[in-house]
């Protein structure tokens, strides 16, 4: 099978890089070279770390990125996939764009898919003049390790398109979770609804958020608590799907104006360097602000 993924950032780069793992061949594009080489030396580093630790041999490494083709031309990129997934930022216009330019160019029978995390994937095919090969595939970061995908069913979605999503996502090594097409499906919405309410309680000056988060850890098991996975995922994506979320069902998801204050300082998280935490080569090695005793 031939994989397209357009976006080379965190999601679109880990997206090639288990698409090449399992045996596909990955054409990676983004609008600037630039980028694209970034996106490649992303997987090559984390395959460097699957060899360190014992995960992948050097040559599985060398084999994933003998699959792997950089390209900036999208047609040139998409001609030819079989699927075409898109990893650009989670804005619906700029999905919409990438979509409706990919559909141009790409064959009849390719299967396209959406990212987003929340976003609604029936509204998304609806600028598509194939809106039946339209799926939502929702990778978790680092995607390389995540095991879980959801697949998003859209109202109009063929099911010939979602047995392939599920197909796909079943040859990558992952476990697909089949979900209807509702605000936030069901990862976001649980996700963020923890989330928020973990912001909250900063907030309101309940718990310091590492006290908040090793709760969560210590007491209900979560691999992460709900403050550093928010600085994992970034505070400004957790901003965007709130305000999505608000509109869509109601004053619950109403972002807390902690979390507003710190994504206008620029406060965004482990990209940024600090969020909740303050964070350094990936980890996080303090509490950002007056929690930081």
């Amino acid at each position: 099978m031939h994989v397209t993924v357009l976006g080379a950032g965190t999601m679109g780069h880990g997206i090639a890089q288990v698409s090449a793992m399992a045996g596909h061949e990955v054409t990676l594009r983004d609008i600037e070279s630039g980028i694209v080489e970034e996106g490649i030396d992303a997987i090559r580093s984390n395959l460097d770390g699957g060899v360190e630790r014992g995960k992948v041999t050097e040559a599985e490494k060398a084999a994933t990125l003998g699959r792997i083709t950089g390209e900036t031309d999208l047609a040139t990129a998409v001609g030819g996939a079989d699927l075409v997934a898109e990893a650009v930022p989670e804005d619906l216009d700029i999905k919409t764009d990438v979509l409706t330019d990919a559909e141009d160019v790409a064959d009849g029978d390719a299967v396209l898919a959406t990212n987003t995390s929340s976003l609604s994937v029936t509204e998304l095919a609806s600028s598509l003049e194939r809106p039946g090969n339209l799926i939502g595939l929702h990778f978790f970061n680092p995607v390389h390790i995540m095991s879980l995908v959801e697949v998003v069913v859209g109202e109009r979605t063929d099911e010939s398109t979602r047995a392939f999503g599920i197909e796909f996502v079943e040859g990558i090594d992952k476990t697909p979770v089949v979900v209807r097409d509702v605000p936030g499906f069901a990862s976001s919405r649980l996700g963020v609804a923890l989330g928020v309410e973990a912001v909250r309680m900063v907030e309101e000056g309940v718990a310091s958020p590492r006290d908040i988060d090793n709760a969560m850890e210590l007491g209900y098991n979560h691999p992460m608590g709900p403050l550093e996975l928010t600085d994992v995922v970034g505070l400004d994506v957790r901003l965007d799907i709130l305000e999505y979320l608000r509109t869509e069902l109601g004053e619950r998801f109403k972002p807390p104006q902690l979390l507003k204050r710190k994504v206008r300082a620029g406060k965004l998280g482990r990209k940024s360097g600090e969020g909740f935490y303050v964070w350094e080569d990936g980890e996080a090695v303090a509490m950002s602000g007056a929690w930081d005793r």
